[in-house]
């Protein structure tokens, strides 16, 4: 459980009374740069309505909503996602499935906006992007995220410095804070990269190579090969996609190979086997053991389990 700490809040926060009411459990804690809240929903509701009055990130615990932002239609939003939310933006929720005994959990992590931008601004200055007419930025377009490893890392930091007593606590909020905010750059870059790389592949080299390696997704993948495509070289190369994307071009891989063999999972005449080499693995063990790595369980579970979706916070 977390509990409030008694800090002097550096910008408010408001919430619909409504929503109060309907939330039986919600503990906040302020520092300098950011407001960590932790909701608990406890009965069915339907069109609540919260705002916070600085961008905040939020990702699932538990639990299953329904949610609107910028009079979007409702989308589910469960565990192993996040969302953003740009200031003042109203956020109409449903809770279909909240009880005493099964409550939805969820975090919003309000942040100053002086920092979003000291962050990207050193970005840009110090680590500016391959093609030169692309910038770092939070983008608005891009607020449904599912949740990356590194992502997940880097949101549990944080919810423990605020739980822990510690005089310099702040100033560790503030780097992990600072870690927070490019790590959801580099997951918003590399979703809408991947989202459409037939139509940027001319124009983004990174772009270029996702087409490759899905192209080539089953078939053995190197750095050198990928490189050329990029017409880079391969150290330079290997750098500038990870910094980019907050993965490395081999982990990009592997994620893509998982992916599709969580499709194919769901073809019960295949076995385990069958997919590790169908997905472009050459060892079933090496498979199995980045599965669980990425997703946090077993491959025969995901298939056992293949509709409940898996959250890699706990």
């Amino acid at each position: 459980m977390i509990h409030s700490a008694i800090i002097p809040a550096s910008q408010p926060l408001t919430a619909s009374e409504q929503l109060v009411t309907l939330v039986e459990n919600r503990s906040v804690i302020t520092l300098n740069q950011c407001e960590l809240n932790v909701f608990e929903t406890h009965q069915q509701s339907e069109n609540i309505r919260l705002r916070f009055s600085e961008l905040t990130f939020t990702t699932m615990l538990r639990g299953k909503k329904k949610m609107s932002v910028f009079g979007s239609d409702k989308f589910d939003y469960i565990p192993g996602e996040s969302v953003i939310v740009p200031q003042n933006q109203e956020m109409v929720i449903d809770f279909p499935e909240a009880s005493l005994d099964n409550p939805t959990q969820c975090i919003a992590l309000v942040i100053n906006q002086q920092k979003i931008q000291e962050t990207i601004d050193i970005l840009n200055e110090t680590h500016p992007k391959v093609e030169t007419n692309d910038q770092w930025q939070l983008r608005h377009d891009e607020y449904h995220l599912s949740n990356t490893v590194s992502l997940v890392q880097t949101v549990n930091r944080i919810v423990t410095i605020t739980q822990e007593q510690l005089i310099a606590k702040d100033i560790l909020a503030n780097y992990a804070l600072q870690e927070l905010l490019i790590r959801l750059m580099q997951t918003q870059a590399r979703a809408i990269i991947l989202k459409d790389y037939h139509r940027h592949a001319t124009a983004h080299r990174f772009a270029a190579v996702m087409q490759y390696i899905h192209e080539h997704l089953t078939e053995p993948l190197s750095i050198e090969q990928l490189s050329r495509v990029a017409y880079m070289s391969k150290s330079h190369f290997f750098r500038s996609f990870k910094m980019e994307f907050g993965i490395s071009p081999i982990e990009f891989i592997i994620v893509q190979r998982l992916s599709l063999a969580k499709k194919l999972l769901s073809d019960l005449t295949l076995n385990i086997a069958d997919i590790a080499f169908r997905t472009g693995f050459n060892s079933v063990h090496y498979f199995s053991e980045q599965f669980r790595k990425h997703t946090g369980i077993t491959a025969s579970a995901y298939r056992r389990n293949i509709a409940q979706p898996f959250s890699f916070l706990q």
